[in-house]
């Protein structure tokens, strides 16, 4: 099964209940999700490429490439900007990094680190911080911090299922 491409998803972003500690939980659990996950992925399937896509190594890598961005739109929130930072629709960051030639450990230990330090900068925020917002550039809708780090837990979760559709397919590709 496939799923919807990123930039074709849409959002809700109507929720009235304060359910940042779960969000929260979901963004401190995506590292070792992702570690457990690679566990079972062979360094050769790790590099499989289809449909012209990222493999798994280069989708490790892009949750690492964006994480400054999910801190610095929270800190647009934090400083009162009518609009969140601006991202390279084109994730050139990502497609010219070489993550294929990284070791995978070295990837998963660099995601681990800067979502570390994503989560030490959530970590005291009151109540009054989490219903604060700005415009979302490329939505065009207004995103609280509560709205923003649930896209970043959905984020994850996306390219942790496009992982696995990847190891599936490799499987497939090269099955006897």
């Amino acid at each position: 099964m496939s799923q919807v491409k990123w930039f074709e998803r849409q959002f809700d972003f109507t929720i009235t209940q304060n359910i940042f500690p779960g969000i929260l939980e979901r963004l401190m659990g995506t590292p070792a999700r992702l570690e457990e996950k690679l566990r079972s992925i062979p360094p050769a399937q790790q590099l499989f490429r289809t449909d012209n896509s990222w493999t798994i190594k280069e989708n490790i890598g892009h949750l690492s490439d964006l994480e400054p961005l999910w801190q610095q739109r929270f800190n647009d929130i934090l400083e009162g900007k009518e609009k969140l930072s601006v991202t390279d629709l084109q994730n050139t960051r990502t497609t010219t990094a070489n993550h294929d030639d990284v070791p995978t450990e070295e990837l998963l230990q660099r995601f681990r680190q800067i979502r570390q330090q994503t989560i030490d900068m959530l970590s005291t925020v009151d109540e009054s911080v989490i219903f604060r917002s700005a415009l979302h550039p490329r939505l065009l809708t207004p995103m609280r911090t509560l709205d923003h780090f649930m896209f970043v837990a959905d984020h994850d979760d996306h390219h942790l299922a496009r992982i696995t559709e990847l190891a599936k397919r490799y499987n497939e590709a090269n099955r006897p």
